[in-house]
C-alpha cells in the first residue's frame, strides 16, 4: 500500500538526520526542500546521499498514481562552506559536485514552505501525508477505498494534469464517512508530517495566501475577523475565487465542495484548536443574516460564478469540529 511505502521511507529518511547536521536536500532545480527531507539536516555526505536516493523514491511512488508528478533533481548542499570558485574545488570536480558544495540559502526550518509551488506538487505533498497518516491509524481500509474512487474517476479524467486534483477529491469522499474526532485526527497526522508552518498572526491569512501561491485557488477575500471574548475562538468571513476543487465529488452529495487542504493546513498552523467551516448565505444576503450565518449548518454558499464561494471558518467552535474534509449544502446559483 502507497501509505506504508511513504511512512517506511519517512521513517528512514529521519533515521538518517541529525540536529547536528550541515547537509540537507534541496531540489537543484527550485531550491526547495523536498518532502519527506523538508527541515532535516544530515551528519556527512554519504547519508545525505543515501537520505535523497529515498527522497527520489518517496515521490517515485506517488508517480505510479499520478505520472505528472514532476521529478526532482535532488541535491546535497552543506552550511558554512566556501561558495563555488574558491581555492578548494580543484578543476576536476564535476558540475554536480560543484552545485552540490556550494551554500545554497537556508531559511529556517519552522518557515520552510513545502513543494515547488505548483499545483501538482502541492496535492501530492498533502496527498503523500494524509496517505502516511492513513498508514499508521486504525482505519486500513480507508486507502483501498480512496484509491478505489481515484481509479474509477481517473479512467474519465482526459487531462493528466487535473488527476492530483482528482486524487484530493477521493480522498475527502472517502474520509467524509468517518466522524469528524477521526477526520480531525488523520489531518493532524498528516500536518505532522509536513515541514513546520511559518509563525503567523492569522492562520487564515497564510493558508490561504500558501494555497494561492500553489495555484489551488485565484484569489481570496477575508471579510471579516472575530475573537469571541473569554473563550479565544476565531472566526473569519471569506470569499475564495476560481477555486481549483469545485468539480462534482466523487460519491459525495451534490453541491459538496472539498475543504480537505483548507483544513490541513490551517491544522498545520494552529494544531492545537478544532475548526469548523459553515456554511454562509450569498452575498446579497450576508449582512442580514449574519448573526444567522454563524449557526448554520456546514456547507459553503457558492455565488453566481461556480467557482467563487463564501465560507465561515471557525476555531474552537461551540460545538464540534465540522466540514473539514467536505462542506455540504452547497448551492449553485
Amino acid at each position: 500500500m502507497v501509505g506504508t511505502t511513504l511512512e517506511d521511507i519517512r521513517q528512514y529518511v529521519t533515521s538518517l538526520s541529525s540536529d547536528a547536521g550541515r547537509y540537507y536536500l534541496v531540489c537543484g532545480r527550485t531550491g526547495e526542500q523536498p518532502v519527506p527531507a523538508a527541515g532535516l539536516s544530515f551528519p556527512n555526505r554519504p547519508v545525505a546521499r543515501a537520505a535523497a536516493r529515498a527522497t527520489e523514491q518517496y515521490r517515485a511512488a506517488l508517480r505510479r498514481y499520478d505520472p505528472s508528478l514532476p521529478t526532482y533533481d535532488v541535491i546535497v548542499c552543506e552550511r558554512n562552506r566556501e561558495p563555488v570558485g574558491s581555492s578548494q574545488h580543484s578543476s576536476s570536480e564535476s558540475t554536480r559536485e560543484r552545485a552540490e558544495q556550494s551554500t545554497a540559502p537556508k531559511r529556517p526550518a519552522s518557515t520552510e514552505p513545502f513543494g515547488d509551488g505548483s499545483l501538482i506538487d502541492f496535492c501530492h505533498a498533502v496527498a503523500g501525508a494524509v496517505f502516511e497518516a492513513i498508514a499508521v491509524s486504525a482505519h486500513d481500509d480507508l486507502e483501498n477505498a480512496i484509491m478505489e474512487t481515484y481509479f474509477d474517476v481517473a479512467e474519465r479524467i482526459e487531462h493528466t494534469d487535473e488527476l492530483c486534483l482528482c486524487l484530493l477529491e477521493s480522498m475527502a469522499a472517502e474520509m467524509a464517512v468517518l466522524e469528524s474526532t477521526e477526520q480531525r485526527d488523520l489531518l493532524l497526522g498528516a500536518a505532522r508530517r509536513l515541514p513546520d508552518s511559518p509563525p503567523a498572526d492569522d492562520p487564515l491569512e497564510s493558508t490561504l495566501a500558501q494555497l494561492q501561491g500553489s495555484a489551488l485557488l485565484g484569489a481570496y477575500t477575508i471579510r471579516s475577523r472575530t475573537v469571541e471574548p473569554g473563550t479565544g475562538a476565531r472566526s473569519w468571513t471569506v470569499t475564495i475565487d476560481d477555486y481549483a476543487l469545485d468539480e462534482p465529488v466523487p460519491n459525495a452529495g451534490n453541491g459538496d465542495i472539498v475543504t480537505l487542504p483548507i483544513s490541513l493546513e490551517l491544522l498545520r498552523r494552529s494544531p492545537s484548536r478544532n475548526l469548523a467551516i459553515a456554511g454562509a448565505e450569498a452575498e446579497a444576503d450576508a449582512e442580514a443574516d449574519a448573526e444567522a450565518e454563524a449557526d448554520a449548518e456546514v456547507g459553503v454558499e457558492c455565488r453566481s460564478d461556480p467557482s467563487t464561494y463564501r465560507a465561515t471558518v471557525t476555531t474552537d467552535p461551540m460545538d464540534r469540529s465540522r466540514g473539514l474534509v467536505l462542506a455540504s449544502g452547497v448551492t449553485r446559483r
